[in-house]
């Protein structure tokens, strides 16, 4: 399927998570007017931002539940307003106490109801099976998009106004999110709706995917990526600043980050249909481990460091349909949000873990080289974690198998009312 013939609720999810990602990842740029305007540190932003990830990560499986009951276009409507209040309140607070609980709380739920797990549970419900990994990717690429398509808009605002009018700005942005969600309709494919006509409780599906050993491996393999990736975005700037390259080789190996995750998201999207999706996901970790074990092996110089920087973004988020892509081949599409929420918290519980043992590793060893090593290590677990999934439906490896008789035994299976072949 071509990504011109995606139904318009694909194009309406990439919309969304293009605002609301995009104005999530410019919240870096209003570190230093935020923290002067309230005459605190920079730890006071910093702390602000990192629970509002925790809860990014702990509203998600709640969320995802509700999405899956009451349709992912009233969640997304919701998330929509939540993450536009949150932002106006977070422009007029003056104290402490409400603006860590707007920015905090009241925008790590609008994140939760507006990015990946529910728009990516939504698509899956209109995408036919064999094209969902592709339409994955493209969404997910959309995240990276629009860190490009809002960040500068975001630094226009900052340098002609001041942080309150852009977080204000920002919030009028939410009405198109809103606007968007209110013309998603999640018909059911072709393809999906067998499925969907199954009468599996979310009870009955929490409890059978609680039960299954793949489920629990795609877990594993999300908290690395989750650790790899909030390690990498935290600490990459100061590991080149202790290498004595300027600044401004971190900022552009951050932004080759973005840019190549764009095209990155959207090739392991596509190799996730037309290969395995647990290969798929096997070849990108062993390319994580052998690019970052050259990095922290070779010299870290301005090329190293933007070379690392592309190959790196490459396979960046290339995680996110590929996870989703199989948490949906496996256990189907009617409770994706949910499922894939849970798998989402536990990639959130690795990010917390990244950003926070990078800086403990660092300050008791007085460098980087350990957590670097670590992270080469849990890549390489990751890869072999994937190769024993077993990513056939549930509904096909939990088929019994038909019972065939010897045609010699048929005049005792008619006397005990047995049947020749079940």
């Amino acid at each position: 399927m071509s990504i011109f013939r995606f139904p318009l609720l694909v194009w309406l999810g990439i919309g969304i998570l293009i605002l609301s990602l995009g104005i999530r990842q410019s919240f870096g740029i209003f570190m230093t007017p935020i923290s002067v305007s309230f005459e605190q540190g920079r730890e006071f932003f910093s702390l602000a931002i990192a629970l509002q990830n925790l809860l990014f990560g702990m509203f998600q499986p709640f969320v995802g539940m509700a999405a899956d009951r009451y349709g992912s276009k009233r969640i997304i409507m919701f998330g929509s307003l939540v993450y536009g209040v949150g932002l106006l309140l977070t422009s007029l607070s003056t104290t402490t106490d409400m603006f860590y609980l707007s920015i905090s709380m009241l925008i790590g739920l609008g994140l939760s109801a507006t990015s990946y797990v529910v728009v990516l549970g939504a698509v899956a419900k209109v995408v036919p099976a064999e094209h969902t990994a592709k339409a994955f990717g493209l969404t997910t690429a959309a995240g990276s998009f629009g860190m490009f398509a809002v960040i500068p808009g975001a630094q226009s605002l900052l340098t002609h106004f001041d942080w309150q009018t852009a977080l204000q700005v920002f919030a009028l942005l939410c009405c198109i999110m809103f606007a968007f969600a209110s013309f998603m309709k999640t018909t059911k494919s072709e393809s999906n709706s067998q499925e969907l006509a199954d009468e599996q409780t979310l009870g009955q599906a929490l409890r059978q995917a609680a039960m299954n050993r793949n489920y629990w491996l795609i877990h594993m393999g999300f908290f690395v990526c989750g650790f790899h990736v909030m390690f990498i975005a935290t600490h990459l700037p100061s590991y080149l600043a202790d290498k004595h390259l300027d600044a401004s080789t971190a900022a552009l190996a951050l932004a080759y980050v973005g840019i190549f995750n764009i095209f990155g998201s959207y090739f392991w999207g596509v190799m996730g249909d037309r290969y395995s999706k647990r290969y798929v996901m096997s070849a990108l970790y062993f390319v994580r481990t052998a690019v970052i074990a050259a990095f922290v092996t070779l010299p870290v110089t301005d090329n190293t460091a933007a070379l690392f920087g592309a190959v790196i973004g490459f396979c960046w988020l290339g995680t996110v349909p590929l996870t989703s892509g199989l948490v949906r081949q496996i256990f189907g599409a009617r409770y994706l949000s949910t499922l894939y929420g849970l798998v989402f918290f536990t990639h959130q519980v690795g990010s917390f873990l990244g950003a926070w043992v990078g800086g403990r590793i660092y300050d008791y060893y007085g460098s980087y080289d350990p957590i670097w090593w670590s992270t080469v290590v849990l890549a390489f677990i990751a890869a072999l974690l994937h190769l024993p999934i077993d990513d056939r439906p549930l509904s096909t490896f939990n088929k019994p198998e038909p019972l065939s008789l010897d045609p010699r035994l048929a005049p005792i299976a008619t006397v005990i009312d047995l049947p020749k072949q079940a």
